[in-house]
């Protein structure tokens, strides 16, 4: 049987907002069409990263940290989008530690800042311009690097012959809530229709990306009476 050999299917902004106009019930007739739903496309990217965490978009970092400084700004070309950080280690020059994430308050309650020794902490600020926190700040012993995951932000639509950046599994989901922003102001009869479609494509494609890994849970034993 013969198949195309291929796996290469995506689309480009001016088709995925044709696709979702036509779902709509209409057509793009007029450049304000296409402006008004890149638009839409962009601000429903932006609700995808308040609905959880996205994969495709956890990316490996690392910050040198400076003796005696405990706060350091991510504002750097390769940190921009950075939206939060979602687990670190700091590595001493020879090996990777654990260190724990810490609340707000739980930063601004240490009564000194400065102190310094071997970082064991670090709070993560987020935002416009996010800023790193670590307690303690580094010592002059040694070299430490802040060793981390991050999440990001999508990339904007940009210009209309772009494909977008989203792994194909999200094609179908990312047409559906396109479809439901654009009848939000264009046809208001079917958004009922269109937010369904465009939920169930979302859980569908959410459930799909997900981390597999192997968990094994043990029951604790308690004993009566202290023997």
């Amino acid at each position: 049987m013969p198949t195309s050999g291929t796996t290469e299917f995506n689309l480009q902004i001016d088709d995925i907002i044709e696709e979702a106009f036509e779902r709509c019930g209409l057509q793009t007739r007029k450049g304000y069409d296409l402006e008004t739903a890149r638009r839409s496309l962009n601000i429903m990217f932006a609700e995808w990263a308040n609905r959880g965490l996205n994969l495709w978009k956890i990316t490996e970092g690392s910050k040198t940290l400076v003796a005696s400084q405990p706060s350091y700004n991510f504002s750097s070309n390769e940190e921009q989008g950075i939206i939060d950080i979602l687990s670190a280690v700091v590595n001493n020059g020879t090996n990777d530690y654990a260190v724990d994430r810490i609340s707000r308050m739980s930063y601004l309650d240490l009564p000194k800042k400065t102190e310094t020794g071997q970082p064991s902490e670090w709070y993560f600020e987020r935002t416009l311009v996010p800023t790193l926190y670590v307690y303690t700040s580094p010592d002059d012993t040694k070299t430490y690097t802040f060793k981390y995951y991050a999440l990001r932000r999508i990339e904007d639509a940009g210009a209309y012959s772009n494909t977008t950046d989203l792994p194909f599994r999200f094609i179908p989901a990312m047409v559906c809530g396109l479809a439901y922003y654009i009848a939000m102001k264009r046809a208001p009869d079917r958004i009922q229709l269109l937010k369904q479609v465009y939920e169930e494509e979302f859980a569908r494609a959410a459930a799909e990306d997900a981390t597999r890994a192997s968990i094994h849970l043990v029951p604790a034993q308690g004993y009566l009476g202290g023997f």
